[in-house]
């Protein structure tokens, strides 16, 4: 496969990912985040005309941990981050890449007919993608 042939992000992106509510515990999304093996969860949309969000092990460091914080008395919603940057499946994962670097994320979640279809990461382009193109 050439460089110049078009790898989107539907060719790699992951399609197993765990979703919890905003109303949810801290300690919750733990559990959950143990049981996937998964240091990010996706936070379900509260109705159509809100916006999905992200909670990861980092959020629940810095806003709970560092803070001296009961997991069991923290929300979701408190420390999630919202609104998050979704991609196309049919998006050229160097377009991906791009988007990732501009904005500094570590995870995005892959959107389409208003839906979640998967994930996308810095890890995934790399470790997928770029190794297609030269392989």
């Amino acid at each position: 496969m050439s460089y110049s042939e078009k790898i989107t992000v539907r060719d790699i992106m992951k399609t197993t990912f765990s979703t919890i509510d905003g109303d949810a515990t801290v300690s919750a999304a733990l559990l959950l985040m143990k049981s996937s093996e998964t240091s990010t969860i996706i936070v379900n949309r509260r109705h159509d005309h809100d916006e999905f969000g992200l909670i990861t092990s980092s959020d629940i460091a810095r806003q709970v941990m560092a803070k001296n914080r009961a997991p069991d008395r923290v929300n979701v919603y408190e420390i999630m981050e919202t609104p998050v940057i979704c991609v196309r499946p049919e998006m050229d994962i160097r377009l991906c890449a791009r988007l990732f670097a501009n904005y500094n994320l570590v995870r995005a979640p892959v959107i389409e007919n208003d839906k979640i279809i998967g994930m996308i990461s810095p890890n995934t382009l790399v470790l997928d993608g770029l190794y297609k193109i030269y392989s």
